[in-house]
């Protein structure tokens, strides 16, 4: 749909947060406003499906690194492990350059109820969760400019991470025209 029908007909946004990133600014929900972001929930000593889905959002690095008006976001389910310093050093790991791509840690209890209650990250949408069950998901999503839901897609198979793109590049063609 477009951003006009997405607008009157999608009601969810994505809430407030305060976190800090791999470079330790902070990152809030006024940064990301009026951009296009994909959030993913990650861990750096997870050894399943978090570096596949960092390997595969490398394709967003390539491909809009430079763009303003995109970010990618990527928030530890594990923060009392995941400093900033670990972040700064998984990026390093990871090559990750992109100014616009973010590692976030701060609040467990916040990041888990960003995850469960604005991006609705998990599968188990009708269950409630304690903020101390552990998060752990593939799903990676695409918000647009008014922080409204757009995309879910599995971050560990890199097709859907090439969809991923092109919607993107979608929504940035939509938000051009007048």
């Amino acid at each position: 749909m477009s951003p006009s029908e997405a607008l009157t007909q999608i009601d969810h946004t994505i809430g407030e947060f305060s976190f800090t990133d791999q470079h330790g600014a902070t990152v809030t929900d006024q940064d990301i406003e009026g951009k296009i972001h994909v959030a993913n929930f990650v861990f750096t000593s997870c050894i399943s499906i978090c570096p596949v889905m960092t390997k595969h959002l490398k394709i967003l690095q390539e491909q809009f690194g430079d763009n303003p008006q995109v970010e990618v976001l990527s928030y530890s389910v594990t923060p009392w492990i995941d400093t900033v310093d670990r972040l700064e050093g998984y990026t390093q790991q990871n090559g990750i350059t992109a100014k616009n791509w973010h590692f976030l840690t701060g609040n467990q209890a916040a990041i888990y109820a960003l995850a469960r209650q604005s991006y609705f990250a998990e599968e188990d949408l009708g269950f409630t969760k304690d903020s101390s069950d552990f998060l752990h998901t593939e799903h990676v999503l695409l918000v647009d400019g008014s922080k409204r839901i757009r995309g879910i897609y599995n971050g560990t198979l890199e097709l859907e991470t090439q969809q991923l793109a092109k919607d993107i590049s979608w929504l940035l063609a939509e938000a051009k025209k007048p």
